[in-house]
């Protein structure tokens, strides 16, 4: 057997594995969406879609699973937030797009997975967190990863509010 060709060489090891650093920044940018150069936060959002529909799913089968794994992605979220705020330097960075995910899944819970409800979702969510709808302006204000996570999280509620209402009385 030639030097260095037995799986206990390192010569097998991909080049380079990824460091903790580069996989904070690959979640918190939402898979990279948030490098996109025109409205990252929306391309986040957009990537939230697919996740919200599985949440709903998950809640269709068992409700206290898909709370729980929602307060376990809120949770995870908000560390992925504060630590991206410091590798990039930059307070609530326009890169950092895991808060609009955390956002849209709150804002799209308990939705059917139909286009209408889905699309008033992804639009309310989109207006309310860039205007700011009162107190997200505030909340945001807030240092650290829940600053950064908390004016999705209220906009997303007043999001979900309105779709919800609107099921109700049978306008979606």
């Amino acid at each position: 057997m030639k030097p260095g060709s037995s799986f206990s060489s390192p010569r097998w090891l991909p080049h380079q594995t990824p460091n903790l650093r580069q996989i904070i920044l690959f979640f918190a940018t939402g898979a990279g969406t948030g490098y996109i150069p025109w409205f990252p936060g929306s391309a986040g959002t957009l990537l939230a879609i697919p996740l919200s529909l599985g949440l709903n799913r998950i809640a269709g089968v068992s409700l206290p699973l898909a709370l729980l794994t929602l307060a376990a992605f809120l949770g995870l979220a908000t560390w992925l937030c504060r630590e991206a705020e410091a590798i990039l330097q930059e307070k609530d960075c326009r890169r950092i797009v895991i808060d609009e995910v955390a956002g849209f899944l709150l804002a799209n819970l308990f939705a059917p997975a139909e286009f209408k409800p889905v699309a008033l979702a992804f639009i309310l969510f989109r207006i309310f967190d860039i205007i700011k709808v009162f107190p997200a302006g505030r909340a945001e204000k807030i240092r650290g990863g829940l600053g950064v996570i908390l004016d999705d999280l209220i906009v997303g509620l007043y999001a979900l509010m309105i779709v919800r209402l609107l099921l109700f009385w049978g306008a979606i």
